[in-house]
This record gives C-alpha cells, sequence and structure tokens, in this order.
C-alpha cells in the first residue's frame, strides 16, 4: 500500500545546484580528471565526456547582481558559475607549462586539453538549433574557448622557453577544434605564430610552423595589408633558410605543392640533413603526392634521380628507388615510356634510374622482348634499353636470359650498318636526327662489344665494319673510343690493333694516294714487318697541303686532329711497350710531335700533348725524354692545357720509377720542389688536381716529405680554397686517412705540428674578413688526426701509442715561448683532448713523463695563464700523470731530473729552453705587437701566400727555373724558347726558403757525400735535402756518370733518332719546341 500509494506520486526533480558547488566540490572534480588523463590515453575519451558534463552544471549556476570585475553579465545576470570553471580549468592547464619537452605525461595531458576544445565546440555545435547561423551568438563553451585562448596567448612572451614550447603546442594542438572565432582574436593568434616561428628555440619554431600551416588554408592573400609576407611565403623562407633541420622538415611536410614552391621544395634534395633528403623523395615526390613525374622538366627529374640514387644515405637511396618503382606504376609498366622520361641521348642518370628498377622490380625483366620488330624500328630509347638490358644480365650472370635476347654477331652487323647509313644520311641533309642517330649507333656498338665472337663470318663482318667506320673523317668523335672497343675485343692482340690503327691514320692522312701506293691488308691474315715502317716515314717527307692556301691548311689541320683523336683512343686501351711495336714509332715524327709544336692550332697542340702522354705513360724511356717539356709547359702553356699536362705529371709519377723519370732532367730531391710549384698555381683547377695527384704519390709513399704534407694542410685551411669545393673534399678525405694509415705518417704529422699550427695563426689573423674556421678548431682536427688510437691496425706494424705523449711536450715548449694570448689559451685547450698511452703498454719513456712536469712547472713559474680554464688544464694534466705514473713520477725533483741532462741530451736541450725564457706575465700585458717573430721564413706561400701583398712572408714556391737550374746537363732539350727567357729570368728572381730542421721525436735528413740521394724500391723516394756545400760532389758525380749515358744514347730506339733528327732540322728560334 505504501509503495503503491508512493509510486503515484510525481518525481521529484533534481535540485539547482548553488553557488556553494563551486566553491565545494568544483575543487575536487577537475583535479582527479587531470591526474588520470595523464596517465594513459584510454581514458581520455570518458573524461571528456565527465568534464563536458561538469561545465554544463556550471554554466547553470548564476546571479542576478550587478556586474562586478571579471563576472560575465548577461542580462543582469552573473556568470559566477562559468568564470569558476574556466578560471579552475586554466590553473590545471598551467601546471603543465613549465614542464619540458618530452615528458609524456605533460604531452598527454596537452592532447587532453586540445580534444576537449574539439569535443565542447562539437557539442554545442550540435545543440544549436537547426537554421540558426549566426555566428555572433555567444554560449558557455565559446565564452570557455575565448578565455583559454586568450590567457595561453599572453604566454607566447614569456622568458621560460619551456613555457613557450607548451604554450605554442597547446594553441597549434586546438587550433583545428576552435571552430568560428572573431577577426580581432585571429589576428593576434597570426601574430603570436608568426613572432615564435622566429623564436631561437628550435622546438618552439617547430610548433610555430605547424601552426601557421593549419592558418594558412583561410587566409585569403586579398585582405593582407600591402608588404605584408604571407603565411605560404614564411613557411617557405622557413624551409630555405632555418638552420634548425626539424623546423625544415615541419615546414616541408606542410608547405603546399605548387608551381611555385615546386623548386624550393627540390632544392631540399642537397639539404644536409639525410632525414628531410629521404622524406623529399619518399613524400614530396612520391607518386601519391606527385601523381604525374611530367609536371617537372627533364633536367628537373635527372637532377633528382642524379641526386638521389647518389646520395651518401641508404635510406635516401631506398626512397629513390621507391619513388622510381612509382614512376614506372605510372607508366603502366611499360619500360619504354618509363625510358622516355629522361634524356637518354646525352645524361647517363636514364641508366641509373633503369638499372634502379630492374634491382627494385625483378619482374620487369620478363617483360622485355626483343623481337625482329623491336631491331627494325630503332629509336634512342629503344637502342639504349637493350644496351642496359644485355649490360645487367652480364654483371648479375644470367646466361639464360642473354642467350633470349641477343641477336647473331652478322645481323647485329647488318643492323649498325644500316643505322650507320641512316647516319650519314642525315649528316649529309643536315637534318636534326644527326645527334640521335648517332647515339643509336654509338649504343649498338657498345652492345657489340659483348658479343660472342666464334662466327667467324660474323667476327669479319663485324671487324671490316668497324674499320670502315673509324676511317670515315665525317665519324663523330664520341663513336671513335666505340669503335676501338670493337676492334680490341676482335683484334688478334695488340700489336694487330696498333697495326689496323696506323693503316686507318695513314689513309686518313693521305687519302686516295695512301690507298694506291700501299692497300691496307685484312688484319686477320696480315702481319707487321718493317716495310710499313718505311712507307709512312716516305710519306711524311711528302708536303700534305700546300701552305699558302688557307684552306687547305685548315683541312689538314682538321684531319690531324681526328687522327689524334684515334691515337688517343689507341693508347688508352694498349699496355705493351712501344719499342715492341715499332709500326707505330712513324706516328711520333710524323703526326704527334708536329702537332705538340703547332703554335697556330690550339686544339691541334692540346691534343697532341695528351698523345704524347699516353705515350710516355707505356714507355719508361720516352716519359724520362719528354719529363722536360711537360715541366715546361706548366710555366708557359695557358691553364686549360697546364690542367692536362698536370695530370699527365701526376700520371707519369704514379706509373714510373720516380727516380728513373726524373734522371734525364732534374735531381730526384727537386721532384718535391716541383709538386709545392705545382701546388702554389692561381688557377683552382690546376690546384685541385695537383692535390689529387700528391695526396697519392702520399698516401702510396712515393713523396714522404714533411714540407709537401705541410703545404697540404695549409691549403685545406687557407681561405683562398674557400670555394674550391674539390681541394676541400679531396683533402677532407686524404689527411685523416693518411695519417691514420700509419704510425709514421703521424709521426711526420707530429713534426709539423708546431709551425703549421703558428702559420695557421698568422692566416688566421690576416684573414680576419674571409672564411677561416676558429683556431682552435683548426687545432682540434691536428690533435684527432694524430690519434694513436685511431690508426688502422694492420698486421706486422704496431701502433705508436706514445705520439700524443710527445704532442703534450710540443704544445707545453709552444705555450712556454709563445706570445700571443689567444694562441696560447688555444693550445692549452689541446691537452685535455690527448689520449696518452696506458701504463701496462710500457710504451712511455720516464724521461719524457717528466719533461712534461718540468714543462707544466716552467709554464705557471715564467708564463702563467691569466685564465681558470687553461689553469685548470694544466692541472688536470698533472693529475692524469701522477695517477697513471705514480711509481715513475712519484717525489719527481727537477734538479736530479736535470742533472740526468748530463746523459741525455733531450734534457738537456728541455732546460736549455726553459731557463732561455723571460719570465713575464702575458696575460696582463696588451697583445699588440709581438707576434712570432721568430718564425720568419715559411712555407705558407707554397700555397699561393705570395699573391697576398700584404704578407711580407718569404716566398718558399720554387719556380721553373729554380728547379732546373742546377741540372742543365741533366736535361735534354728539344729545342731553345726565347720568348720565354723573361719570364725563366723573372720565376729565377724568387726568393728561395730554407727548410726548417725536424721538430723533437723526428729523425732529421741525411747528407750525401757525394751529391743528392735516393733510396728505395720501384715507384717510392725518400727526399734527401740538398747543401750548398755539396754541389760540386754532386756535379763530379754526374761527370762520373756520363760515359754510361753515352753508352745508353747509342742503344736509343730508331723513333727517338728520328725525334733528334726533327729537331736539329728546326729553327733554334721557335717557341715552345719539345724536350724529348
Amino acid at each position: 500500500m505504501v509503495s503503491a500509494t508512493s509510486s503515484q506520486q510525481p518525481k521529484s526533480r533534481p535540485r539547482a545546484l548553488t553557488p556553494s558547488f563551486l566553491t565545494d566540490s568544483l575543487p575536487t572534480l577537475l583535479p582527479p580528471i587531470f591526474e588520470q588523463v595523464q596517465h594513459t590515453t584510454a581514458n581520455h575519451r570518458k573524461n571528456l565526456v565527465h568534464l563536458r558534463k561538469i561545465q554544463d552544471q556550471c554554466a547553470t549556476i548564476t546571479e542576478s547582481a550587478p556586474a562586478s570585475k571579471g563576472i560575465k553579465l548577461i542580462k543582469g545576470t552573473r556568470l559566477v558559475g562559468e568564470k569558476a570553471f574556466n578560471t579552475l580549468f586554466v590553473d590545471m592547464v598551467n601546471r603543465v607549462l613549465p614542464v619540458k619537452k618530452g615528458v609524456s605525461v605533460a604531452d598527454r595531458v596537452v592532447k587532453f586539453v586540445a580534444s576537449y576544445v574539439a569535443y565542447a565546440t562539437e557539442q554545442d555545435l550540435a545543440s544549436r538549433p537547426e537554421g540558426d547561423e549566426d555566428d555572433d551568438v555567444q554560449t558557455p563553451t565559446s565564452r570557455f574557448v575565448t578565455k583559454l585562448l586568450k590567457h595561453l596567448l599572453a604566454g607566447m612572451e614569456a622568458k621560460d622557453k619551456n613555457v613557450r614550447f607548451r604554450v605554442t603546442l597547446l594553441i597549434v594542438s586546438m587550433i583545428n577544434g576552435l571552430g568560428e572565432m572573431d577577426d580581432d582574436l585571429y589576428l593576434l593568434l597570426r601574430k603570436s605564430l608568426l613572432d615564435r616561428s622566429r623564436d631561437k628555440e628550435a622546438a618552439v619554431r617547430v610548433q610555430a610552423a605547424l601552426g601557421l600551416a593549419k592558418l594558412q588554408s583561410g587566409e585569403d592573400e586579398d585582405d593582407l595589408e600591402e608588404g605584408e609576407e604571407s603565411l605560404g611565403e614564411v613557411l617557405l623562407n622557413l624551409l630555405r633558410y632555418d638552420p634548425a633541420a626539424e623546423v625544415r622538415r615541419a615546414a616541408l611536410y606542410n608547405l603546399a605543392r605548387t608551381s611555385s614552391t615546386l623548386p624550393h621544395i627540390l632544392a631540399r634534395i642537397r639539404d644536409i640533413d639525410p632525414i628531410l633528403r629521404r622524406t623529399v623523395y619518399a613524400g614530396s615526390l612520391s607518386a601519391t603526392a606527385l601523381p604525374d613525374a611530367r609536371i617537372l622538366s627533364i633536367a628537373q627529374r635527372e637532377e633528382i634521380v642524379r641526386n638521389g640514387l647518389g646520395d651518401r644515405e641508404g635510406s635516401v637511396r631506398k626512397a629513390t628507388a621507391g619513388m622510381l618503382g612509382g614512376w614506372l606504376d605510372q607508366a603502366e609498366g611499360d619500360l619504354l615510356e618509363f625510358v622516355s622520361r629522361f634524356d637518354v641521348v646525352s645524361s647517363q642518370v636514364a641508366e641509373d634510374a633503369l638499372v634502379s628498377v630492374f634491382v627494385t622490380r625483378p619482374e620487369t625483366l620478363d617483360t622485355v622482348e626483343f623481337d625482329d620488330t623491336f631491331w627494325t624500328s630503332l629509336t634512342p630509347e629503344k637502342a639504349f634499353l637493350a644496351r642496359v638490358f644485355v649490360d645487367h644480365c652480364i654483371a648479375n650472370k644470367d646466361e639464360a636470359r642473354l642467350e633470349e635476347v641477343l641477336p647473331v654477331v652478322t645481323a647485329l652487323a647488318f643492323r649498325i650498318q644500316d643505322e650507320y647509313n641512316n647516319l650519314v644520311g642525315a649528316a649529309n641533309e643536315e637534318s636534326d636526327e644527326v645527334t640521335e642517330r648517332s647515339f643509336i649507333v654509338g649504343e649498338l656498338l657498345r652492345l657489340a662489344v659483348n658479343l660472342d665472337y666464334a662466327d667467324e663470318i660474323g667476327r669479319r663482318k663485324m671487324f671490316q665494319l668497324a674499320r670502315e667506320m673509324i676511317s670515315q673523317a665525317n665519324l663523330p668523335e664520341s663513336l671513335i673510343p666505340k669503335c676501338l672497343d670493337v676492334l680490341s675485343k676482335i683484334a688478334n692482340g695488340e700489336r694487330d690493333l696498333i697495326r689496323v690503327v696506323v693503316d686507318v691514320v695513314t689513309e686518313l692522312r693521305e687519302g686516295e694516294e695512301a690507298d694506291d701506293e700501299d692497300p691496307p691488308q685484312d688484319s686477320q691474315s696480315s702481319s707487321v714487318g718493317d716495310g710499313s715502317l718505311s712507307v709512312i716515314r716516305r710519306r711524311s717527307a711528302v708536303p700534305r697541303a700546300n701552305p699558302e692556301d688557307p684552306e687547305a691548311k685548315i683541312q689538314a689541320a682538321l684531319i690531324d686532329l681526328r687522327c689524334l683523336l684515334i691515337c688517343i683512343s689507341l693508347l688508352e686501351r694498349v699496355h705493351t711497350n712501344l719499342q715492341d711495336n715499332s709500326v707505330f714509332h712513324g706516328l711520333l715524327p710524323d703526326l704527334i710531335i708536329p702537332a705538340v709544336r703547332n703554335k697556330e692550332e690550339p686544339a691541334l697542340r692540346d691534343q697532341g700533348m695528351i698523345c704524347l702522354g699516353l705515350c710516355c705513360m707505356i714507355d719508361e724511356k720516352m716519359a724520362a725524354n719528354s719529363l722536360g717539356l711537360f715541366i715546361q709547359q706548366l710555366s708557359a702553356a695557358d691553364d686549360e692545357l697546364k690542367v692536362k699536362v698536370c695530370q699527365i705529371l701526376f700520371d707519369l709519377f704514379m706509373v714510373h720509377d720516380i727516380n728513373e723519370l726524373v734522371s734525364k732532367t732534374m735531381a730526384p730531391e727537386k721532384v718535391v720542389e716541383l709538386v709545392q710549384h705545382i701546388l702554389g698555381q692561381e688557377s683552382p683547377e690546376l690546384q685541385a688536381v695537383a692535390c689529387e695527384g700528391v695526396a697519392k704519390l702520399m698516401l702510396a709513399g712515393m713523396i714522404s716529405d714533411e714540407m709537401v704534407l705541410q703545404s697540404l694542410v695549409l691549403l685545406y685551411f687557407s681561405p683562398e680554397t674557400a670555394d674550391n669545393q674539390p681541394v676541400r673534399q679531396c683533402l677532407t678525405y686524404f689527411l685523416p686517412v693518411y695519417c691514420y694509415s700509419a704510425p709514421e705518417n703521424q709521426r711526420r704529422m707530429l713534426s709539423i705540428f708546431s709551425e703549421t699550427f703558428s702559420l695557421l695563426a698568422e692566416l688566421a689573423e690576416d684573414a680576419r674578413d674571409e672564411e677561416m674556421p676558429p683556431l682552435a678548431q683548426m687545432g682540434l682536427m691536428m690533435v684527432d688526426w694524430l690519434d694513436p688510437y685511431k690508426t688502422v691496425e694492420r698486421e706486422g706494424v704496431a701502433i705508436d701509442t706514445t705520439v700524443h705523449l710527445d704532442l703534450a711536450i710540443e704544445v707545453l715548449k709552444a705555450i712556454l715561448t709563445e706570445t700571443s694570448s689567444p694562441m696560447r689559451k688555444a693550445l692549452a685547450s689541446f691537452l685535455s683532448k690527448l689520449n696518452l698511452p696506458e701504463p701496462e703498454d710500457n710504451a712511455a719513456e720516464t724521461y719524457k713523463l717528466k719533461s712534461l712536469l718540468a714543462l707544466t712547472a716552467a709554464v705557471r713559474a715564467k708564463r702563467p695563464f691569466g685564465d681558470s680554464m687553461s689553469k685548470n688544464a694544466l692541472v688536470k694534466l698533472d693529475g692524469v700523470l701522477l695517477k697513471k705514473w705514480p711509481e715513475q713520477l712519484e717525489g719527481f725533483d727537477e734538479d736530479a731530473f736535470r742533472a740526468e741532462g748530463e746523459e741525455n741530451k733531450a734534457v738537456e736541450e728541455l732546460f736549455g729552453l726553459i731557463d732561455d725564457t723571460e719570465e713575464k706575465d702575458l696575460d696582463a700585458q696588451s697583445e699588440v705587437g709581438s707576434r712570432r717573430g721568430k718564425r720568419a721564413g715559411s712555407t705558407a706561400s707554397s700555397i699561393g701566400q705570395s699573391r697576398r701583398g700584404s704578407r711580407a712572408r718569404m716566398s718558399a714556391t720554387p719556380s721553373f727555373s729554380d728547379i732546373t737550374d742546377d741540372n742543365d746537363d741533366r736535361s735534354t732539350n728539344l729545342g731553345s724558347d726565347n720568348d720565354n727567357d723573361e719570364d725563366e729570368d723573372d720565376a729565377t728572381a724568387a726568393t728561395k726558403s730554407t727548410r726548417r730542421k725536424s721538430g723533437s721525436g723526428s729523425a732529421s735528413k741525411s747528407k750525401s757525400g757525394s751529391g743528392p740521394a735516393a733510396k728505395g724500391k720501384k715507384g717510392k723516394m725518400q727526399v734527401v735535402q740538398e747543401e750548398d756545400e755539396d754541389e760540386d760532389e754532386h756535379a763530379e758525380g754526374e761527370g762520373e756518370g756520363e760515359p754510361e749515358e753515352e753508352e745508353e744514347e747509342e742503344d736509343d730506339t730508331e723513333v727517338e733518332s728520328l725525334l733528334v733528327d726533327e729537331e736539329e732540322g728546326d729553327d733554334d728560334d721557335d717557341e715552345d719546341e719539345l724536350a724529348i
């Protein structure tokens, strides 16, 4: 009855919340929610609903009273509930703001706050009546979002970097859920994010870039004021100029891909950050982001592929391969269509791209078919595809697939003949297809090299075709090497190949007359006899062109140039000595020597010089006779020819024994001066070639002079080579590899450390406004090169662990004698970077350890430091020594150690240095004035320092006349060069600098009583210092060796006698005559 009665009563309504709820219950409801959401994101959805309910409850609590400060008033009602909720929510958010980046609990709270703003905005829109589109209506949610956003924007200028980061992160996370906002708030948000995009913290700039990218979609450029940057331009500037890689990545992720931004996106493929480079290929250039690669120009596509496949990072190369696979899918798997995306005629990129597709998509190999239709309608793309496919199969030893696609030799020979005829026809008609036709013939010739020539009929056909092609004067130059590759594959050895080429050259130079006098024989059955040489001699005596006919002279020069190109291609493919191939001797006086002497046609002379250099590569005696000519050209030739001559010289040094090579030109020890002379050239290209050549010689141990090594170190750091990237890249690789490859190389670097560091200090002082690393950084790099524990371990070679111990002594000596405060501080900083040997190695000598303690004590007593960092470096070094070697250094007595100088010369020299040092507090004095005056003579001019007029240092770069003046009786001149006498006299007047003595720990150079000596294995030399008092004895030694030279001259080959005859008949006043 009671229950029935009660059931008939109406349900009671929930009681309205009173203001006491805001003070009693609300402060206990929000903290638990934030406590839960910081541990896991799994409960975020539940807490969003709960928090929304609390906000709705608070929104119902109002008061009817006049508005007071800080409380919203709507129609005479104070929103006390909203104010309490918003204030407490902001207080919860404030607790997260000081937390540094990377704390996961704070990141979860930020995510929850952003999610709640988006959730509340969605609920507010859902509760709005249908058809109500008034955006000016304020709701509890809109007022909450505005208050929170303004509060966070106020923190954008906070001094604490963590607060700025968290505030920016919160705002960026909230942007997508803000909904509509008034213009003033939008402009404030935009301005704040723009300011943060220039924040000094990279993490803040990253978040600002993400926020600007979100605002970019709603920006109208027409609303911008004049001169105001758009958000797209700001993102583009961040991508191009921001120093932080993560900021550039954020800008790249969110930058719109348009025709104006695409070039800047492509420029990021050369970014220093590998992740950003990979992102460009895997994101911006992927098939998804770039539906059709043809919107890029061919040049852009080739640059993208070239840089991507050639990147040093494997992840970037993998992303590039994936991009190419997407391009193949865009071409629907058609390889010919894929290849047409590139310029196959004049670029190597297409081959790299196609090979990449073969590797990453091996199934594409099964789709390739070379039927008769394919060969009868060849295009550049088809010929290219066939050649690359065959090369790939050969590289992977896929014999089965190779047999299926390769044509027979005879068929391919006829196909090449047809295509060559088409090429000749296009050339005669001056058609635009000449380049394409030439490319097709070249690809077929490269394909012919890989054929099997067991078929004698096909072999003869291909041989006759290749020989006939190089006999044509109008054959494109690019096809000459390829024809010779085919002839080299077919010919019966190098003698047969040389004979064929000599016949071809003779036919070209003598025309129909040569054919009538001596028709060419079949190379497969003919043999070389003495008659061929006599025929060449007889023809060489007949004038080939009327000297008074300019057109005939030009035509003869063009034919000679073609013949030289053929000879160069031949010499690049043969290795036998020219003395064993007498048939080639006739070309030397008839073609090569006149070309080198030619003063009217620079192109002819350049090619003749290269041809002569290649001859010297395979003939040591000719190389020794011609070396003087090449050295002379370093002073007389133009810059372009100098580069080629420099390459020839270093190639000859690498191939032949240096002592034998220079025996007729200069003393062996003069080679070092020659090398320094080349390094001192002004031409950047010549300097790069010289650096590479010297680096190879030093790595091979063929040159081991300390002065050359010092020149390379100075070149590496010199501001004059800042723009010469080939030099910098070469030396960046060479210097550490050279030092780490052998302990003796580190000892050699140690011997030049002090002087080189002093010269670098002078360079840094002179080059204040030029690009040069800090002095301390340059010294630390040298210290790192001397780290003995980075030396490569080799069997039978013990690591010299005491290198840094000796370096410590050198550094302390320099600190004691140096007067420049910045340099002394830099030297002191090196002491903490040294890897001293371990006590168990028993490598450290006791007197060296005591020397270190004596030097540190002398520095404190006579030249004390004023800064605490340098003082601590000395204290730390003493502590390390006493801790590692307590037995040897316990109870160290300086007087007792000084007494050891009677038996140990090194100790005596050490205390002599200490005693000669005056007591002086350098840090208390002005640094103006004294600057290493004791090191006046230097080798800095070997890197071109003599070009700077502000430097009064003595030049150490030898001139050509310096190298050869003392050795006139050793060289055999082909002719005089009176026109260059003035240049040589000026060069002779250059001042020669004296060599410094070796530093401590390095062996001094020996002096020979009978003149300069060069010892070692073949290809290696050890330079011995030449002294003035030994010159007379050296001259006697040469006089004693003259009879042997005369006997050798009697045995000279026929080609040398021809050259001498040619020389005697020339005018003595002609300039640039040869020296063979």
